[in-house]
């Protein structure tokens, strides 16, 4: 499994984002993260800047860190190409029927990120039952 250092995830945004705007041919995954950052243009400038890469992005700043929430956008995308874990395809066309699809990924995102931090918290493995017991709650609510 590739795990890269926050400074690979963070060159592969920008620099796909830079290729973007001189017109160089883009990977089929810099296009993915593409269409993540035209979806997000309040992350334009961060992708622009060459001190990004450096930022920490705490909390206390009050800003969310564009590289993570980018990746956490590419990671539901491979989640629901093959259907890991298991039912989060049927979860997520559970939550197009009453949301549209960028504020359905960030419903997933949330669900995604409580699920990490109780494992991590807790010390104990990902529990994909309770993430998509998540999902469905907020498909069963609606708007």
């Amino acid at each position: 499994m590739f795990n890269p250092t926050r400074e690979q995830v963070r060159e592969f945004f920008t620099g796909a984002w830079r290729k973007q705007r001189t017109g160089e041919v883009l990977t089929p995954l810099e296009s993915m993260a593409v269409e993540l950052i035209l979806m997000h243009p309040e992350y334009h400038a961060d992708m622009e800047d060459p001190e990004a890469s450096a930022r920490d992005y705490s909390v206390e700043e009050g800003r969310t860190n564009p590289f993570l929430h980018l990746s956490m956008h590419l990671a539901i995308a491979e989640q629901l190409s093959v259907d890991q874990p298991p039912g989060i395809r049927a979860a997520w066309q559970s939550l197009l029927g009453t949301h549209e699809a960028h504020e359905a990924a960030h419903i997933v995102m949330e669900a995604l990120g409580e699920v990490v931090w109780e494992a991590q918290r807790l010390g104990t493995p990902f529990d994909n039952d309770h993430y998509l017991d998540l999902i469905h709650r907020h498909a069963g609510r609606g708007h």
